[in-house]
């Protein structure tokens, strides 16, 4: 199988017009009426304008890109559908996110997760937590979505991978960078089409040949007799990726962990929401991206289980589905091509303004305080640039040796993940939480998850993350009893905050539960 896509004149064209058209409708969605000036508010938050479909649009379109596309469909080639967990069970956080977290966010009009933090803590909470973030952002997300953007292309095209990683980060600041949030946002409505589009149709026409052209059923079926192995979703111990995806602990372990802080208290995930017309409107769009979230695995991982019979022997998992993509006819391989592009774009826009966001208003206006809005949205920019900028020099050297970069993303940010999500639990539901209470949680996740991993090597980081979570959560609880302290005076006051859900974000809950339900039952 040749290396290159070999894209025809018919591809390029109608990739160019899909980034041409994107780049344009950003600018108009961008615009703003006579006389008014972008403020920090329509830049970072989009004015708190987004209806539903933008918001769950978003939601996806940031969650899906390289590290999905390309990492979810390596390790399907390695492991299987077991790899699904971790869109399905996304979906059933993505229910409680909007019952519970949401209605608090916009009590309290929190526009960052650090400024939550201050609010209900302290600035040193916030600094601290802040600061993290933007590391992670930079040096661990922003670099896996341009290396894995860059290797897709490389794969498919042969550009060299440092030529790959300047392209996708010029394109995703050619349409974002001006707009900020609502440009990001308005514009993922199309590019979750267009990757739903190309997905479903390389999915089709991979397990078409795969069933020998008597259509996707008998692909299917033939798919399953022939790597039975690959649609195990809860894998045994006896299994060689066991320590990636433990068992039930997919179900009630530490993948919850994991889903929470991801979903629930993310910066560059959860900006969407906070930036929606209202709390009933973010909720619509949580449950829009729910449902796409079952959908997903059809997109980014079925492609990959295909490769185990139609490219045996890649080098690499992270190459199945680059590899898929050649099996596309002329003019379908430019669809395809624009969908994964426009994944990779999204995110990159979407976490470059989240650094931005956190960077500028819980950091540089604490040192700068009384600026112009003008002056702050300009600053935003230049960290953006500023942000994609170090991610190319860094991604090479961070990721350059990995086969699995999917799984190690999830293992780094596992060593953190517990303690986020405890101090923030903590925050949200105990009155008597303490900022030293959160802070030991912070460091103490760090410190137990290096000592669990260099002290019992073969327990899997799932199931690290779930014991370590435990262990967050009691650390701050003997802090507040040794501080000997009452009720917080910055703490959420549950008693006014309306948790009760419309009927219709009910049914859908049921709906989402049930599906996930039967996906399990029939792949155990």
């Amino acid at each position: 199988m040749n290396k290159d896509l070999q894209l025809s004149i018919i591809d390029i064209s109608l990739f160019l017009v899909y980034v041409a058209a994107l780049i344009a409708i950003a600018y108009w969605v961008s615009r703003e009426r006579d006389g008014h000036d972008k403020d920090s508010k329509d830049y970072f938050l989009a004015g708190n304008s987004l209806p539903w479909w933008a918001v769950g649009a978003s939601l996806i379109a940031a969650n899906i890109s390289a590290e999905q596309i390309i990492g979810m469909s390596g390790s399907g080639y390695a492991i299987g559908l077991a790899i699904a967990s971790y869109e399905w069970m996304a979906a059933i956080t993505l229910i409680v996110v909007g019952k519970y977290f949401l209605p608090i966010y916009f009590k309290r009009q929190i526009y960052t997760m650090p400024q939550f933090l201050e609010e209900r803590y302290d600035a040193r909470v916030k600094t601290t937590l802040a600061i993290f973030w933007l590391g992670v952002y930079v040096f661990v997300n922003l670099t896996s979505v341009l290396w894995l953007g860059a290797l897709a292309v490389n794969t498919a095209t042969g550009i060299d991978m440092l030529y790959g990683m300047i392209f996708l980060g010029a394109f995703s600041v050619a349409y974002s960078l001006y707009g900020g949030l609502k440009a990001v946002a308005l514009t993922d409505i199309i590019q979750v089409v267009v990757l739903i589009l190309g997905g479903v149709i390389l999915s089709y026409i991979c397990l078409d040949l795969i069933g020998a052209g008597r259509g996707v059923f008998s692909g299917v079926m033939t798919l399953m007799d022939q790597a039975p192995g690959k649609f195990n979703m809860i894998l045994e111990r006896d299994h060689p990726h066991y320590v990636s995806l433990p068992g039930i602990s997919v179900l009630v372990g530490g993948m919850w962990v994991m889903n929470l802080s991801y979903w629930g208290f993310n910066q560059y995930i959860i900006q969407r929401t906070l930036a929606a017309k209202s709390l009933e409107e973010g909720q619509r769009g949580i449950t829009f991206a729910a449902y796409l979230k079952l959908l997903m695995p059809i997109i980014v991982v079925l492609p990959g289980i295909a490769a185990v019979l139609l490219a045996p022997e890649l080098d690499r998992p992270d190459q199945a589905y680059p590899t898929m993509m050649q099996l596309m006819p002329e003019g379908v391989k430019g669809l395809v091509f624009a969908a994964l592009v426009a994944a990779i774009v999204s995110s990159l826009g979407s976490m470059t303004n989240s650094i931005a966001t956190i960077f500028t208003i819980d950091l540089y206006s604490s040192v700068k305080p009384g600026a112009t809005e003008k002056h702050y949205v300009r600053v935003g920019r230049w960290v953006s640039l500023g942000a994609l900028v170090a991610a190319m020099i860094c991604a090479k050297p961070l990721l350059g040796n990995f086969d699995q970069a999917f799984q190690y993303i999830q293992e780094f940010t596992g060593f953190f993940t517990p303690g986020i999500v405890a101090l923030f639990l903590l925050g949200m539901f105990w009155k008597r939480a303490t900022a030293n209470a959160a802070l030991v949680a912070a460091v103490g996740s760090a410190v137990l998850s290096l000592a669990f991993k260099l002290l019992f090597p073969e327990l899997p980081f799932i199931d690290r993350v779930g014991v370590v979570f435990i262990g967050c959560l009691i650390l701050p609880i003997l802090v507040v009893i040794w501080e000997q302290a009452g009720e917080h005076r910055n703490s959420v006051d549950l008693a006014d905050i309306k948790f009760t859900t419309s009927r219709s974000y009910n049914a859908h809950c049921v709906s989402v539960s049930l599906i996930l339900a039967a996906f399990y039952v029939t792949w155990w």
